[in-house]
């Protein structure tokens, strides 16, 4: 038994194709960023989306919360400063996502069949 759960077809008796459309497990402690496990009947390209719009708000946030600091709205370049920290961290995760979804395909792509 893994930390995620059963996932060895072999030993529990199951198709690893009928796993796939199962919804994602929900473990204590896992965050992501704002977006949460698609409800049964979403698939993989909506929680993308949501990740990709989870990303766009932060960075808006970010240059409102920036526009503010530099027109004199607000004295709190402290908060600025963070979420712009934190918009940039979140694009770079969902880059390394994307190049890792890249790899993939490209390795499934080379595959003998």
């Amino acid at each position: 038994m893994t930390p995620v759960g059963s996932i060895n077809p072999l030993l529990t008796g199951g198709s690893l194709l009928n796993k796939i459309d199962a919804p994602l497990p929900k473990l204590p402690g896992v965050h992501l960023g704002g977006a949460t496990a698609p409800a049964s009947g979403e698939g993989f390209g909506r929680m993308l989306d949501g990740l990709v719009a989870t990303v766009d708000a932060k960075q808006q946030e970010a240059q409102a919360l920036t526009q503010k600091v530099l027109l004199g709205d607000s004295g709190q370049l402290h908060q600025s400063v963070i979420a712009m920290q934190e918009a940039g961290v979140s694009f770079s995760l969902m880059v390394e996502v994307r190049n890792k979804l890249i790899e993939s395909y490209q390795e499934l792509m080379r595959m003998q069949v």
